[in-house]
């Protein structure tokens, strides 16, 4: 297929300490997937002088990165692309100098994004990528660091502190220790932290943005050999923090260098790094801390997605995601909308009974599982339950923690006990044994109402349910040949009969 100018946008993010090109790819679901990502070193905030101008060799080190991205973004028929600046060159007195530079040798406007603006879209991107309707967001740069409070999803409060990795590795002195000096960043960052009343005891998540934050949850997910891959969302709590802070401040620089999960170029300033979130974590009296691996270059990319909407966000973010993974995946929304209305109404019915201490709450697990059940047929027919269960585990689904993609993963995959056992093995610390028995439940509720639609007609249109002790009796009203949901039906009851040790028995009636 063609790609045309409509299909791509690009970003590049001069930052204090890196300059970063990305180029997106609009999909058919209207959102932008990465399709690029390159970073080049420059941290160009050692490069002002005491008069706060970037220096000839600053300069260079930015015009020749540019030129070097220019290269790559020839490649891509983009429509949109915008280059911003952050602090460094916010900060710099020559900044008027620069842009015209930029524009001199590329064409490129630069814009310059204020405090205001670099913190605004760091919120942005959280608040279209989590499911929080409270927090308080961090972006840590080289040469500043944004904080932002939102309730309710908007944005109540936001402030940009002139200090970053960069300049708080500059408070380090020579004939200290390093546990001293990390003392002393940590005093600094607490006494400026509690300069902002609406910092302090919110009692809310902490929300991470930006590369160190990565490489904090990498070195966590290393040391606990996480069984799950992708960061964004990944929790994290003030133990977490301090222990890997003790590792690290107890290593010398090249011993860190040397940490896989812990990229080189940050060896120096991760200890400062990890200082200033449990500064923060401590300030707010934070409930965890949260990874969001979307940031700024997300917020704008948001900002280009809302630009004709009421409100910058997604209504409902976990089922935007989802709706995502339907077009995606070539899944049928007039079966799942089907499907949603039987297995409704056979969940009640169950709950209703007291079922297997079946709740209510365990329809938000249900409910979603219906738009991505076996979504692995899309790879392959056989091994749809594998593919489904890797698919669903390992990639970002926007609104959910870890522990509940895990939940929706194993009921959406459901095949039978043997292969949830497979799936579930790594995981066994994360669940209780009743939850994992709810789960087969669930999964096997699941499996059987899709089997009452295996040709995708919506051949069954109602159906009335009688339980008692030892059997559960179903009469299932046809519109249309039932034979091919007869014979799934029968065939799929006997786990459902399983996991409610109850006989099934099952009366195809014309409507």
């Amino acid at each position: 297929m063609i790609k045309t100018k409509q299909d791509f946008s690009a970003i590049i993010d001069i930052g204090s300490n890196s300059i970063r090109l990305v180029v997106y790819e609009k999909q058919k679901t209207g959102h932008y997937r990465e399709v690029e990502n390159v970073k080049a070193v420059a941290r160009l905030s050692n490069y002002l002088d005491p008069n706060q101008n970037l220096t000839q060799e600053g300069i260079k080190i930015l015009l020749d990165t540019l030129s070097n991205f220019s290269e790559i973004l020839a490649i891509y028929p983009y429509q949109h692309f915008i280059c911003i600046a952050t602090a460094t060159i916010r900060q710099a007195k020559n900044q008027q100098s620069l842009i015209h530079q930029v524009k001199e040798k590329l064409n490129w406007e630069m814009i310059v994004l204020s405090e205001k603006e670099e913190a605004y879209y760091g919120y942005l991107a959280v608040v279209n990528s989590t499911a929080l309707n409270e927090g308080i967001t961090v972006d840590m740069g080289g040469g500043s660091t944004e904080v932002t409070y939102f309730k309710n999803r908007k944005l109540v409060h936001s402030h940009s502190f002139p200090f970053g990795t960069l300049s708080l590795i500059a408070l380090y002195e020579d004939d200290c220790s390093e546990e001293e000096n990390a003392l002393k960043v940590r005093q600094f960052v607490l006494e400026q932290f509690h300069s902002l009343p609406w910092l302090v005891n919110q009692h809310v998540p902490l929300i991470c943005i930006g590369g160190s934050a990565r490489n904090l949850a990498q070195i966590d997910q290393s040391e606990k050999s996480y069984p799950m891959a992708g960061l964004h969302q990944y929790q994290m709590d003030d133990n977490d923090i301090k222990r890997i802070l003790d590792q690290l401040k107890a290593m010398t620089l090249k011993k860190r260098e040397k940490i896989e999960s812990l990229s080189k170029d940050r060896a120096d300033i991760i200890i400062p790094a990890i200082e200033t979130f449990s500064a923060l974590y401590e300030t707010i009296k934070a409930k965890h801390l949260i990874l969001s691996q979307k940031g700024l270059r997300d917020g704008v990319n948001y900002q280009l997605i809302f630009a004709d909407h009421k409100t910058p966000y997604f209504p409902n973010v976990l089922e935007d995601s989802l709706h995502d993974f339907v077009i995606r995946y070539d899944l049928d929304m007039k079966q799942i909308s089907h499907i949603h209305y039987i297995t409704r109404k056979l969940f009640d019915k169950l709950v209703a009974n007291k079922i297997k201490l079946l709740s209510k709450a365990d329809w938000f697990y249900l409910k979603y599982a219906i738009y991505v059940f076996n979504l692995g047929e899309y790879i392959d027919i056989e091994s749809s339950a594998q593919h489904t269960f890797y698919l669903l585990v390992n990639q970002p689904i926007n609104g959910l923690l870890n522990q509940d993609k895990l939940k929706l993963a194993l009921i959406a995959s459901y095949k039978n006990k043997v292969t949830f056992n497979q799936f579930v093995k790594p995981f066994k610390s994360w669940l209780t044994k009743q939850e994992q028995r709810k789960l087969q439940l669930i999964g096997a509720l699941l499996k059987f109402t899709y089997s009452l639609d295996t040709t995708k007609r919506q051949v069954i249109k109602d159906f009335d349910f009688k339980i008692d002790q030892k059997e559960v009796e179903l009469n299932l009203y046809y519109v249309k040949n039932p034979s091919a949901e007869r014979y799934q039906a029968e065939k799929q009851k006997k786990y459902l009969e399983k996991a409610l040790n109850k006989k099934i028995t099952l009366h195809f009636l014309k409507a």
